[in-house]
């Protein structure tokens, strides 16, 4: 029997075809014939630049555009469309932050405050900032289920750090930040917390304003949208102070060479022609993820993580990593197997897991192991694309003994 779903929408990603099983949907989710629709659209026939023509197709996909970032306000709880950020995805947008807030908030002596389980996105620019300014890092460790420990956290946090880093949801392990705790402990030693939400937005609802963070960042790619956008929120009074971190078109209110002043937010961080399609694609994608219900997506996901861990469970040689309520992503290891075997032989039975360190080395050595091999799930995956995992992965077991 297969998992509940909240439709049967395998029929709407025409990547997917008749038997391909895609569980690699962290790393990039598959894309709705809605998004596709609207990614032509915007490239066809509605196709022109945005605030600055004063031809109506301008001023339509203009409208078009700034519909979008409502859009993203709306589903992640902003109080404004002014505090929405389009960016190339939440690896510009964590840069934007370190090279803006960072360099003019944080300084000599001053500490940043990272989880092991971060994703290289969320470690080096803050690298990049402490090596420029003279700031330190520090690192929380897991728990035994490999969650963020907030009780070490709030032991290791002092008023020297100005800022709290973290994943919303590991891209490793699925395990889901206490957000809410991590920013009353960030607060109440003057820290701002930014939470890294790209595994987080497709599966859960997320509002940052009750979750009381200063910055969310996440990618459109993995909200089933195109690749080359996503998004930055923060408070609007943050985002007022922070100084502009790229010039050119687009961000300023006038230029002399003798002074450049800038346009207010969100314009002053998004420097040139921005990707309008992408834009479209964006808002396409929101509004299939809300209208099957990110609760009902997610309860499927728990069907389907429960049901992979315990197949797997049952496999003396098989590891599980990350806690059991892991949401949508299950990483695991095969006793005297590389991942990148265990991958390979599960292509050839149709099933396309990730495998590797997953652009999280600091993580992969706190494990102990070089790789994982990791399988996430999708709003299109169910039952039996769990059965075609644990078939293929009895084969691999099979084959190396």
């Amino acid at each position: 029997m297969t998992a509940p779903s909240p439709i049967d929408v395998r029929a709407d990603f025409p990547g997917l075809g008749d038997s391909w099983r895609y569980l690699d949907t962290a790393a990039t989710a598959q894309k709705p014939q809605a998004v596709i629709d609207a990614i032509a659209s915007g490239y066809g026939e509605r196709y022109a630049t945005v605030h600055r023509g004063v031809y109506s197709r301008s001023a339509d996909m203009t409208l078009a555009y700034e519909a979008a970032r409502k859009r993203v306000a709306d589903f992640i709880g902003a109080a404004s469309d002014s505090e929405i950020v389009f960016t190339r995805g939440a690896t510009e947008a964590i840069n934007l932050v370190a090279n803006s807030w960072g360099n003019a908030s944080i300084g000599a002596g001053d500490r940043i405050l990272l989880s092991q389980l971060e994703h290289h996105s969320n470690i080096v620019p803050w690298q990049l900032l402490a090596e420029r300014v003279g700031a330190e890092i520090d690192v929380v460790a897991l728990t035994e289920d490999g969650r963020i420990d907030l009780d070490a956290m709030a032991a290791m946090l002092t008023e020297r750090h100005k800022l709290v880093a973290l994943g919303h949801v590991s891209n490793v392990l699925g395990s889901v930040l206490d957000a809410r705790r991590a920013a009353q402990l960030a607060h109440g030693v003057g820290a701002k917390l930014l939470l890294d939400g790209c595994q987080a937005v497709p599966r859960m609802a997320v509002d940052v304003q009750a979750l009381d963070c200063d910055f969310y960042v996440f990618s459109a790619h993995k909200l089933y949208g195109p690749t080359g956008i996503g998004a930055l929120w923060a408070r609007g009074e943050i985002l007022d102070a922070m100084p502009p971190w790229e010039g050119g078109g687009s961000m300023i209110d006038k230029v002399t060479f003798e002074r450049t002043t800038y346009a207010p937010p969100p314009q002053r961080f998004e420097a040139g022609t921005p990707h309008i399609v992408g834009a479209l694609g964006l808002h396409a994608a929101i509004d299939y993820v809300s209208a099957l219900g990110l609760d009902a997506i997610h309860a499927t996901e728990a069907v389907l993580v429960a049901e992979t861990r315990d197949a797997l469970s049952q496999l003396n040689s098989v590891r599980l990593f990350g806690p059991e309520d892991s949401a949508g992503i299950v990483s695991f290891g095969i006793e005297g197997v590389h991942p990148h075997d265990i991958g390979t032989i599960l292509d050839e039975e149709g099933v396309a897991i990730r495998a590797g360190h997953h652009c999280a080395q600091p993580l992969m050595a706190y494990l102990g192991v070089d790789a994982t091999a990791r399988a996430s799930f999708g709003v299109y995956n169910n039952s039996d694309d769990v059965a075609a995992l644990v078939k293929g992965i009895e084969r691999v077991t099979r084959i190396f003994g």
